[in-house]
């Protein structure tokens, strides 16, 4: 079930000002950039950058997941790890808030999300 339209405004909201602040500079983008995608309950942080062994395919490479859960109102947290599956991100599985996800991540004080 994917989230309300109130609630992809409030994603909206704080993922864009997530991304004023975490872009790189204009002129870098086509190198490196930094996009998300909502996907049913879940807000997916990516890096997007071209392939390094064919520049011209631009590939998407997993930060962050927070999945909202309805029943208990709050966002798990997950990072993607080397085997290219999404974990729980132990030292923070939940957080109550969407900014609070866009926080862990923008610290990330285990270099679990930014390595």
């Amino acid at each position: 079930m994917a989230v309300s339209n109130l609630q992809v405004l409030d994603i909206i909201e704080v993922m864009e000002s997530f991304l004023l602040r975490k872009r790189p500079p204009e002129q870098i983008r086509p190198k490196l950039d930094i996009v998300y995608k909502i996907d049913g309950q879940s807000v997916i942080v990516n890096e997007v950058r071209p392939r390094w062994n064919n520049p011209s395919e631009i590939v998407e490479h997993g930060v962050a997941k927070a999945t909202f859960v309805k029943a208990k109102n709050h966002w798990k947290i997950f990072w993607l790890r080397a085997d290219l599956k999404w974990h729980s991100y132990n030292p923070k599985p939940t957080v109550k808030a969407l900014k609070d996800f866009v926080k862990l991540i923008e610290e990330d004080a285990h270099h679990c999300f930014w390595g």
